[in-house]
């Protein structure tokens, strides 16, 4: 895909699972598909240039910034604030604050990556709270979810920022005109719910936005694709997120196990084959890779700690999809009308 202004990543190339290897490798695949893409990794140098020896493409189009501290997976938010400042997180991150890349991407510490991201970037004017946004699959595709973790608790007020945001998020990734949105509720009744839930659907329904406000959804209605945004607190929507991930391996195991159950249920599996290929590339998490921390004032994509190169493509790509179609002057547009 040709890409008008290039696209400069940091990436912190030490956080996941799997770093150094899947960040460059997931490099490689995103320039197999965009042009003007440009890489400033952060880490171990040895390292990484053993890595572009086996992928020589990306060596071209990066420059790499050695260091050899990292933020651990397990480190506190306040240790990696107080110990982390020559990390490759953190580096990453500042290089975006000082004009030198467009996004960061980590596959790192989520919360260390949050709190880093917000003291170092602040939120946008007229977001009180970031929110953590990923694509989720349904019947009918895929569906924004958010909020994934940032804010335990969320107050009506910020609720409805969340829902401008999913608004805008949806409209840059799934390339919805009209996003339809959704309150997470206990049930669809206008009388249900906590005072926030309620107070946000009166402020919605009542809005200049023009937000497609579908009204409220349940637990049932994400998988259903009922609406294209589904709106929560944080504490609900990881909770939400967690359990669909749960279900879907229970499934996947259900399945594989009953095509192994006796002889004629595995030659089911071979005239099934092609089918359930196909479905595994439907459901494989990996495809939706890449949350974003919406609200801040810069672009920062949380990737999966466990992500290949394959899957941290996903999260890259979604990190030159904002960028390029600058999500963040589309909140601010939003939010300027729903300010009047």
């Amino acid at each position: 895909m040709k890409l008008s202004n290039i696209v400069t990543i940091a990436l912190d190339a030490m956080g996941g699972d799997y770093a150094p290897a899947c960040v460059v490798e997931g490099a490689e695949i995103l320039l197999r598909r965009y042009n003007n893409v440009r890489f400033i990794f952060f880490g171990d140098r040895n390292k990484i240039d053993q890595l572009f020896q086996i992928h020589q493409t990306v060596e071209a189009f990066s420059e790499i910034v050695h260091t050899d501290v990292l933020v651990a997976p397990h480190d506190k938010p306040s240790v990696a604030l107080r110990r982390g400042s020559k990390s490759s997180m953190r580096l990453a991150i500042d290089a975006v604050k000082e004009g030198r890349a467009d996004c960061v991407v980590s596959a790192g510490n989520t919360g260390a990556l949050m709190a880093m991201s917000k003291m170092v970037f602040k939120t946008l004017p007229g977001i009180s709270r970031p929110a953590i946004a990923a694509l989720v699959p349904t019947i009918k595709g895929d569906c924004v979810l958010l909020d994934l973790g940032a804010n335990v608790e969320s107050n009506a007020n910020e609720l409805v920022q969340f829902a401008i945001m999913g608004d805008a998020f949806a409209k840059t990734v799934l390339s919805l005109q009209s996003p339809k949105i959704g309150l997470l509720n206990v049930g669809s009744e206008e009388l249900k719910g906590h005072d926030e839930v309620k107070e946000a659907s009166a402020i919605l329904r009542n809005t200049e936005l023009g937000l497609n406000f579908y009204g409220f959804v349940e637990g049932n209605d994400i998988g259903n694709g009922t609406v294209d945004v589904v709106v929560t607190d944080g504490f609900t929507g990881n909770i939400a997120l967690k359990t669909a991930e749960g279900i879907g391996k229970m499934v996947s195991t259900y399945v594989a196990n009953a095509f192994k159950s006796s002889f004629f249920a595995k030659i089911g599996y071979l005239l099934a084959k092609p089918a359930m290929a196909s479905l595994r590339k439907t459901l494989d998490p990996r495809r939706r890779n890449g949350a974003m921390f919406l609200g801040l004032s810069e672009i920062a994509i949380k990737s999966h700690g466990s992500a290949d190169g394959y899957s941290y493509y996903f999260a890259l790509k979604v990190a030159v999809e904002v960028v390029s179609n600058r999500i963040n002057d589309k909140i601010l547009e939003e939010l300027k009308l729903s300010l009047g």
